[in-house]
């Protein structure tokens, strides 16, 4: 089966995809309303491209699309929605109170912004280069449409931050905050231009199994939702909390590296199977939300089929890679038998 679409299109779709549809943020009556699709098109999927080309430009690794990734978290979540510092911003539950100082939400500001570095930004970027192997080092957009996609996104910012939570009465952080807000972002733009391709020294090891690297991304994504969504229903202080939060992300990506041999050792399966992972504990949770539904505000109706689709395209992806891999080492066998062939005559 070979990929047709674009991979910018597929891009286009499947940041908004994984970030809000397969998460449950917003379940298929929601997420496939039209005027909802395009508005998270263009946020999630504008601007996974617009991380993406950037640092291709700017010759750059994933070291810099984690720090896109965060401004992105910042950008939407700081200045779109505003719920880095509305207290009654809808999804915040106890977050609201919990961790609450100088106008900020500060649990709900870290939890949120570390998921859409990894889970609107870098998992996608991640799926699509693994399914477009021959495309992984070409622009996928002309300069024309990457400006194009720049302008709606600012333009989907800016109407969130002017509409959002509700158009008859929007929430409005204070100027200090949202002078400090951009300020962060422009930092760490900045920040993503100056940093290396790799950390300086590569870490040697052996490449686990797929199934350790699958078990890392499904434990650290376990782990970081227990932290930032559970913990803060209990009596621990916020600051314990993110510190807590600071420790499964180290510790996450302390074995990343090591077991990867800092990103030079591992294969497309290894990338693939951390992926799946951290993105199976929402496959699983998919069916759940949906059994849910009577005690949500939301419909979930679909969720259980949004899961099944995910855990579809997933073990596709690894058919393709799998074949993938066999036919270049089949290419490589080829090479040397016709070249011992070629100097014994």
């Amino acid at each position: 089966m070979r990929c047709r679409l674009p991979p910018a299109i597929v891009l286009l779709v499947l940041s908004p995809a994984i970030g809000e549809l397969l998460s449950g943020s917003s379940p298929p009556a929601e997420f496939f309303n039209p005027f909802t699709f395009v508005l998270l098109a263009a946020l999630y999927g504008g601007g996974a491209i617009l991380v993406r080309e950037l640092v291709l430009s700017w010759r750059k690794g994933w070291l810099s699309i984690f720090a896109l990734g965060v401004a992105y978290g910042i950008v939407e979540e700081g200045l779109m929605c505003k719920s880095f510092f509305d207290p009654q911003w809808p999804d915040l539950g106890p977050l609201g109170v919990y961790g609450r100082w100088l106008g900020v939400n500060w649990v709900w500001a870290q939890g949120l912004t570390v998921y859409h570095a990894v889970f609107s930004i870098a998992i996608p970027i991640l799926l699509v280069e693994l399914a477009y192997p021959n495309e992984r080092n070409k622009s996928w957009v002309s300069t024309e449409w990457l400006r194009v996609i720049g302008l709606l996104f600012v333009l989907d910012v800016l109407f969130g931050f002017c509409c959002f939570p509700k158009p008859e009465a929007p929430y409005y952080p204070s100027p200090f905050h949202i002078i400090a807000t951009v300020a962060i972002i422009a930092a760490l733009v900045w920040l993503a231009r100056k940093l290396p391709d790799r950390l300086p020294v590569p870490l040697s090891t052996r490449v686990p199994s797929v199934r350790r690297f699958m078990l890392l991304g499904f434990t650290a994504t376990l782990i970081f939702f227990i932290v930032f969504w559970g913990l803060p229903n209990t009596e621990l202080p916020p600051i314990v909390t993110m510190w807590l939060g600071v420790l499964v992300l180290l510790v996450a990506a302390r074995y990343a590296l090591l077991w990867s041999g800092n990103g030079h050792k591992w294969a497309e399966i290894h990338k693939w199977a951390i992926a799946s992972g951290a993105l199976g504990f929402f496959i699983l949770l998919a069916p759940l939300q949906e059994l849910s539904n009577p005690t949500r505000p939301d419909n979930t109706a679909g969720m259980s089929l949004v899961g099944l689709v995910a855990l579809t395209g997933l073990l596709w992806l690894r058919r393709k890679i799998i074949h993938q891999q066999r036919n270049e080492l089949q290419g490589k066998v080829e090479f040397a038998t016709g070249s011992e062939t070629g100097g014994a005559d």
